[in-house]
């Protein structure tokens, strides 16, 4: 969750409405529309090792959330944006992520450490297994995951926690979001942001940076998706 700075055309201004536009040297791959009023934008870029891949993800105010994964999908670097922070993730990590083990054993288990350009260092521990259920979304099969994980700063206190369920596409050597819940230190708080819509180069609604799905919703709720992603997986 490698380029070495977030791309300027990143810094200088929220994404507007329209065509996402991926830095120089970079290839748009794949959009998604999920629900709960978020839209993704992959991408991968030539200077990067194979099997990176970069995530910008938009909600109805313009992109708040730039990740990148390597082909295992450890997450390498990723930023918040307004105000914009960098994570990356440390060197040596006790147990890393492995979409491969994932796919062979039906289960990976993780344990790194993320640290943050503002000083923040955590520590993740979790696991991802296989349910053996498939779903079929937009004519794209997919495998149904369970996962948990903890975050704790250095001292082992819980800072984040969640559960739930996911999507992996063994093809695209990726993870959908899907029903979850986030612990915000009091109660547990539902996010829903499956997939409703995969769209290729070339197809209608490709490059888009606006969501489509569910906006009202999200709108009258008390907590908004941005507030939940930032606190979820930066895959």
């Amino acid at each position: 969750m490698r380029i070495a700075l977030l791309p300027l055309f990143f810094l200088a201004a929220p994404a507007l409405a329209g065509s996402f536009t991926p830095p120089e040297g970079c290839t748009a791959t794949l959009t998604v529309q999920g629900r709960g009023c978020y839209v993704a934008n992959y991408y991968t870029c030539a200077a990067d090792n194979p099997g990176d891949k970069w995530r910008a993800d938009f909600d109805q105010e313009g992109m708040f959330y730039l990740s990148k994964i390597d082909r295992e999908t450890q997450w390498i670097e990723s930023y918040d944006l307004n105000p914009t922070v960098k994570q990356t993730l440390d060197p040596n990590p006790a147990d890393p992520a492995n979409f491969s083990s994932l796919l062979a054993t039906g289960r990976d288990d993780f344990e790194f450490g993320l640290t943050k350009d503002d000083g923040e260092h955590t520590n993740v521990k979790g696991f991802d297994k296989l349910t053996g259920e498939t779903a079929t979304i937009d004519g794209v099969t997919l495998q149904r995951t369970q996962f948990e994980y903890v975050e704790t700063d250095d001292a082992g206190n819980e800072l984040r926690k969640a559960r739930g369920h996911e999507y992996i596409s063994a093809e695209w050597r990726n993870f959908f979001s899907g029903q979850s819940e986030w612990w915000d230190g009091t109660q547990w708080l539902p996010l829903e942001g499956s997939p409703v819509e995969f769209i290729l180069p070339g197809e209608k609604g490709f490059a888009a940076t606006q969501p489509i799905f569910e906006c009202d919703a999200v709108m009258s709720e008390a907590t908004p998706l941005e507030q939940l992603w930032r606190a979820s997986d930066g895959r």
